[in-house]
C-alpha cells in the first residue's frame, strides 16, 4: 500500500468516526432493528440453474436490473455507460456511454426511468467513496463539496438523458422498495435516499451474528429483502430491511465451472477490475434470479430452493 493510499485510509477512518458522532446532529438516523437479531450465523441457501445466457466477456458490469423482459446494464471501466440487452442472445440493443471523466456504477429503474451513479474516476476509488460518504454525513458546509454532477437519470425506453444529479457522489449499488433508493458504498451500512432529490435520509447496519458485514455492492430489492453482491467474494448476502440481518448467502463460486475458459481481470484497475461475481436482477414473473459478474461470458438464471 502506498503511502498516499494509507493516508486516504486513515483519513476516512478519522472522517467516519467523526460522521457517526454528527450524524445525531444533521439528522439523518440509523434505524434500530425493529426484529430481534439473530446471534447465529446465516444458512447458504441452496439453488439450480434453470438457464445460462451469453454475456458480454469485456463487459465491467457494475448494476443490474431487468424490466418488461429487457436487461439494462450499467457498465465500468473504459467502457463506462448504460445499454439495453436482449436476454437470451446477450446482444446490445441501444447503449449511451458515460463521459470520460465518470465511471459507470449501480443503477435502478424507477417509475418510468433510470437512475445510473456514475462517480468521478479516480485510481483511489475504493477510498474515495469512503471518504466522500462521511463528507456527506458532516452537512453544510461539507455537503457543498459533493454538489457535482455524479448521476443520470435515463427515459427507460429511449435510453436519453432526462437530467443529472450532485450530491451523494460516492455510491456502488442501487435498488428500491418501491418508497425509497437504496444505496450501498462499499461499507457495511445501507443508504435510504430520496428519490426525487437522490439526498440521505437514513440507513441501517448490516450484519451477521453480530459483525458487520462489509463491502457491500450491486443490490437487488426481492420480496421485502435486499441481496447484495459482497465485492471481490463470488457471493451474494441476503438481507432484511427491517432489521439489517443477513438471513442467508448464496455462493456463486460454483457457476465458475460452467464457464470455459474462466473470465479474465481486466488489467491496470487492481482489485476494481476483478473478474468477480457483480449483477443481480430479478424476474419477478419467473421467479428467478438473474446473476453475472464482471468479464463473465455467461449470465445465469438461478432459482432458489427452499
Amino acid at each position: 500500500m502506498s503511502k498516499a493510499l494509507a493516508a486516504l485510509l486513515v483519513t476516512a477512518v478519522i472522517l467516519g468516526g467523526v460522521a457517526a458522532m454528527l450524524l445525531r446532529l444533521t439528522g439523518t438516523p440509523t434505524l434500530e432493528p425493529s426484529v430481534p437479531l439473530s446471534p447465529d450465523p446465516a444458512p447458504v441457501r441452496e439453488y439450480e440453474v434453470v438457464a445460462e445466457y451469453p454475456h458480454d466477456p469485456e463487459a465491467l458490469t457494475q448494476g443490474l436490473v431487468y424490466v418488461g423482459g429487457v436487461l439494462y446494464e450499467s457498465t465500468g471501466g473504459e467502457g463506462s455507460g448504460i445499454r439495453k440487452v436482449e436476454l437470451e442472445s446477450g446482444r446490445v440493443l441501444q447503449e449511451q456511454a458515460l463521459d470520460s471523466d465518470f465511471a459507470g456504477e449501480g443503477v435502478t429503474e424507477w417509475r418510468g426511468q433510470l437512475i445510473q451513479l456514475t462517480p468521478i474516476r479516480t485510481k483511489q476509488s475504493v477510498m474515495r467513496s469512503l471518504l466522500l460518504n462521511n463528507l456527506e454525513a458532516l452537512g453544510a458546509p461539507f455537503g457543498r463539496m459533493l454538489e457535482r454532477e455524479s448521476g443520470v437519470r435515463y427515459d427507460l425506453s429511449s435510453l436519453k438523458r432526462q437530467s443529472t444529479f450532485g450530491h451523494n457522489s460516492a455510491g456502488w449499488g442501487l435498488t428500491h422498495d418501491g418508497k425509497r433508493i437504496i444505496k450501498s458504498d462499499g461499507t457495511s451500512i445501507l443508504r435510504f435516499l430520496d428519490p426525487a432529490t437522490m439526498r440521505w435520509q437514513a440507513q441501517i447496519a448490516v450484519v451477521e451474528a453480530g459483525t458487520g458485514i462489509r463491502w457491500l455492492n450491486e443490490l437487488e430489492f426481492v420480496n421485502g429483502e435486499v441481496y447484495a453482491n459482497i465485492w471481490q467474494q463470488d457471493r451474494i448476502a441476503i438481507i432484511r430491511l427491517d432489521s439489517g440481518q443477513v438471513t442467508g448467502w448464496i455462493d456463486l463460486s460454483r457457476l465458475r465451472s460452467h464457464m470455459v475458459p474462466a473470465p479474465k481481470d481486466l488489467s491496470g484497475l487492481g482489485a476494481y477490475g476483478k473478474a468477480v461475481a457483480n449483477g443481480i436482477a430479478y424476474d419477478a414473473a419467473g421467479g428467478r434470479l438473474l446473476v453475472t459478474g464482471k468479464r463473465w461470458p455467461r449470465l445465469f438464471a438461478i432459482r432458489l430452493r427452499g
